[in-house]
């Protein structure tokens, strides 16, 4: 899995961050997403997963791997 975050888009509730706190991060100064880690372990997908799906804004791309 592939994670893309688009900050112009983001609107900084921090549900992504709620969800997947080992992928997904806020900047301090405006809570804007920061990506972490844009290829997460399978561990994670779920997580990500449910991060991309509750994000208000649609900021969160996922690709599948090949």
């Amino acid at each position: 899995m592939k994670v893309t975050v688009y900050e112009d888009k983001c609107c900084g509730a921090g549900s992504c961050v709620m969800a997947a706190p080992d992928v997904f991060d806020q900047r301090d100064e405006d809570g804007i997403v920061v990506l972490l880690d844009e290829t997460p372990g399978e561990d994670q997908f779920e997580a990500v997963r449910e991060a991309a799906s509750i994000c208000p804004a649609l900021a969160i791309e996922l690709s599948e791997a090949q």
